[in-house]
């Protein structure tokens, strides 16, 4: 060991994996209490990682020269969630290149579109909802985020298959730190949704099935790669998947939303009169308080020294996503839900990162202003037009299961328009 690693905690065992799995979300924030440090060693899953977390660790992490992402994301976690190849794991020009395409259609148009077509599926939706008893929310929110990213995307969606998209899309992301039949019902769902996709392609690139030009089923269907050559059906079908996905993750955070209305009844009457732009900073408090992502993942491009630890090359590393976000060094009583947090907020692409940090040309989650954007619309539209009960449930979440969500799944009863 170098004199330069001498100074870095290091988690003594031989594989840790077991324990990442038993304190989940708190794994890496644990440690860095534990060791009075925002960088540590272990090892997980075979092999040797390092641990950082802060705001300057984002700094490092987010520079492309000394870090790549090809390599990081296990296999397994590629099948389920992201697929395999997407643009999550591609670097360089070749990220640029793909990245584009993501970034091409999150225009002022493009989010005004949809922000009506959220508001119309809500509408949809508790015109169905008066006629029950009983909402489980989550599981009906998962599926009007899946009509809304497929009508958004323009993917035809009939409604006998919208039960099976949206599970196989929730299975999908439901998968990111499952092991055993969680993770085996991601991988089939993942299989279907692709098999689905890829037909599509197919379909429009024979005439078969037409596509507006200003969607992303049209813009995924006829991209080139950087050789001049169209993607490959499978790969088209993949990365319209990484449109789809995020959208469907988003009942999750409507989820959590729902449930700080009901556990802070104030923010009701706040959001209401949205006074100051108040839906924008109950949105991201929701964002920043409740658990979404636990942690990214990189290797090393190339070898460099940060706070006394020699990175070697190939090295993976992960950066703390929940920890920074619940940091007394960031945040005034950082356990406290208070959106008032975020009126005068400093913010910056590497202090508040729920979603992942740096700028949206690099790794930056390129659905960041789509979750603000549907979870603004769908909260305004609950508060200012809907009434409903909450009856007594289980609605705590679990900080070991990764994602994670009300054990209730949130049931709401007696809806009615207001």
């Amino acid at each position: 060991m170098s004199m330069q690693e001498s100074n870095v905690p290091h988690e003594k065992g031989l594989d840790n994996s077991i324990k990442l799995l038993t304190e989940g979300y708190h794994y890496i924030p644990n440690r860095c209490r534990r060791f009075d440090s925002d960088i540590f060693t272990t090892h997980l899953l075979g092999q040797k990682v390092v641990c950082i977390s802060g705001s300057e660790a984002a700094k490092v992490f987010y520079n492309e020269e000394i870090f790549r992402r090809k390599g990081a994301a296990p296999i397994r976690v590629q099948k389920t969630l992201f697929g395999q190849n997407g643009v999550q794991t591609m670097d360089n020009a070749e990220h640029k290149h793909r990245k584009q395409l993501f970034m091409s259609l999150m225009t002022a148009e493009h989010l005004d579109e949809l922000r009506t077509i959220t508001t119309e599926q809500w509408q949809y939706a508790i015109d169905k909802w008066v006629r029950k008893n009983r909402i489980i929310f989550f599981k009906e929110t998962q599926e009007i985020m899946c009509r809304i990213a497929c009508q958004w995307a323009g993917v035809p969606l009939w409604a006998k298959e919208l039960k099976q998209r949206a599970n196989d899309f929730g299975s999908m992301i439901d998968a990111f730190g499952a092991v055993g039949p969680r993770f085996q019902k991601g991988k089939r769902a993942r299989k279907r949704a692709e098999k689905w996709i890829r037909t599509m392609i197919k379909q429009v690139r024979s005439g078969q099935v037409i596509a507006d030009e200003h969607t992303a089923l049209y813009a995924m269907s006829w991209r080139r790669n950087l050789n001049g050559k169209l993607m490959s059906r499978q790969m088209a079908a993949v990365e319209l998947i990484n449109i789809l996905r995020p959208i469907v993750a988003i009942a999750r955070y409507v989820t959590f939303g729902a449930l700080a209305l009901h556990l802070h009844p104030e923010t009701r009457r706040k959001l209401q009169s949205n006074e100051n732009d108040y839906s924008q900073m109950f949105v991201q408090e929701v964002r920043r308080f409740y658990p979404f992502g636990p942690f990214l993942g990189a290797r090393v491009r190339k070898r460099f020294t940060w706070r006394n630890h020699d990175f070697k090359e190939g090295t993976l590393v992960l950066l703390d996503i929940y920890g920074p976000n619940h940091s007394s060094a960031i945040w005034e009583s950082p356990n406290e839900f208070n959106p008032e947090r975020f009126r005068d907020f400093q913010g910056s692409p590497f202090n508040f990162i729920p979603q992942g940090g740096g700028d949206y040309m690099g790794h930056r989650c390129a659905g960041e202003w789509v979750t603000v954007e549907v979870m603004k619309t769908s909260l305004n539209f609950l508060t200012n037009h809907v009434d409903y009960k909450v009856p007594r449930q289980n609605a705590k979440f679990s900080m070991i299961r990764m994602p994670t969500i009300p054990k209730s799944r949130f049931i709401i009863k007696n809806v009615r328009w207001n």
